[in-house]
């Protein structure tokens, strides 16, 4: 094997699959990158058994062939060459040579035969999205989805296609029991491509991160897609692939609260300030910040034995009964960090149940976070 291609693409193929390759070492070759010279240009594919990804680049073809090695390797190597063309070449017992100007490295490859094979994909069935409305989706939802959770579902974002006439409901959802958000939105994908009943799949948080990068490289439309055992994505040239959780998910709807009358209306901006202040104070393992709601303000406070306590009042409007509630700070701000509006509500039955947020005007989008004891 034998190429020449532009440092800016193999740059760019590496950065996409930094997140993919596996960093355990629990089998070697996970940690490596498997490269295929076509006439039609050079293949990078990655894996780590759960999540691949496969992209085909622009490159000259000297001679065909394939070989894998460290991605992490390929890609320090590159950060630091500046000439804009490299040279990769396949010598004996698989070793990879990297040439740029006057500049030479040999790095330890493997035979590709050892990588696993990704699994074929079809073009048929897949559903053309709007590339800026998903990526919405997953920045309001993934930052809710649970990490390392004991309870092998929360660890997953559950995507359900609700098909109704001709257009169809996307909706993410993501939990890890403490924090809940919910986001969904209507297309109007072709007729060919819309599911014939409500589709439900639990996809690894890994993939959902990968996923919201390659849609913020840019605007052109992603193809959404699945099997019985698989999500597929293909955009700009690549397929990204992942194994679907097994398992239910928990009942999500019965944790949301019935909109009512009891909101709370109050500027992003202030609660986000305020409650950044607050978690200066409050950094014990729930960072708890105290809610105090009144008719036209909100007083927020914190203690902490070691160091000191700290109280603000924030301007609001609230229309029911005084009453108070404790929060774990940090998940307060990840919520504010999606609302896109100015102004947002907050809504609690009683000082004990879930916190329902949301946008004002805007049902499709609801975060839920529940109370802690302060």
């Amino acid at each position: 094997m034998k190429i020449q291609i532009s440092r800016e693409d193999l740059l760019t193929a590496l950065q996409r699959v930094q997140g993919v390759v596996e960093k355990r070492n629990t089998m070697p070759i996970l940690a490596n990158i498997l490269l295929e010279a076509k006439p039609e240009g050079l293949d990078i594919v990655a894996t780590d058994l759960e999540i691949g990804m496969r992209g085909l680049y622009k490159a000259t073809v000297l001679e065909t062939g394939s070989v894998t090695f460290s991605a992490r390797t390929l890609f320090d190597i590159l950060k630091e060459i500046r000439q804009s063309e490299i040279e990769l070449s396949v010598g004996d017992n698989h070793w990879v040579t990297v040439k740029a100007g006057k500049s030479q490295f040999r790095v330890v490859g493997l035979p590709s035969k050892d990588y696993p094979a990704l699994p074929a994909i079809e073009r048929e069935g897949l559903m053309a999205l709007p590339a800026g409305g998903l990526l919405q989706l997953l920045k309001k939802t993934v930052f809710a989805v649970g990490e390392k959770d004991t309870r092998y579902v929360l660890n997953g974002l559950l995507i359900t296609l609700i098909p109704s006439g001709g257009n169809v409901t996307i909706r993410l959802v993501g939990t890890d029991g403490h924090r809940l958000a919910w986001a969904e939105q209507d297309i109007t994908p072709e007729k060919q491509s819309i599911p014939s009943s409500e589709t439900k799949v639990i996809i690894p948080k890994k993939a959902a991160i990968e996923i919201r990068r390659l849609l913020e490289e840019d605007d052109e439309q992603p193809l959404l897609g699945f099997t019985k055992n698989m999500l597929i994505l293909r955009k700009s040239g690549l397929v990204l692939t992942s194994r679907i959780m097994e398992g239910s998910y928990p009942n999500y709807q019965q944790v949301v609260p019935k909109e009512s009358s009891k909101k709370v209306t109050v500027g992003k901006s202030d609660l986000e300030g305020a409650l950044r202040r607050m978690s200066l104070l409050s950094r014990d393992k729930a960072h708890a910040v105290k809610l105090a709601v009144a008719s036209d303000h909100i007083h927020l406070s914190a203690k902490s034995p070691d160091l000191g306590e700290a109280d603000e009042d924030i301007p609001a409007k609230f229309g029911g009964d005084t009453y108070e509630a404790g929060f774990n700070a940090r998940y307060f701000l990840d919520v504010l960090s999606v609302i896109e509006t100015d102004m947002l509500t907050l809504q609690m039955e009683t000082p004990l149940s879930p916190c329902l947020i949301q946008e004002p005007g805007n049902p499709k989008f609801k975060a839920v976070v529940m109370p802690v004891k302060v």
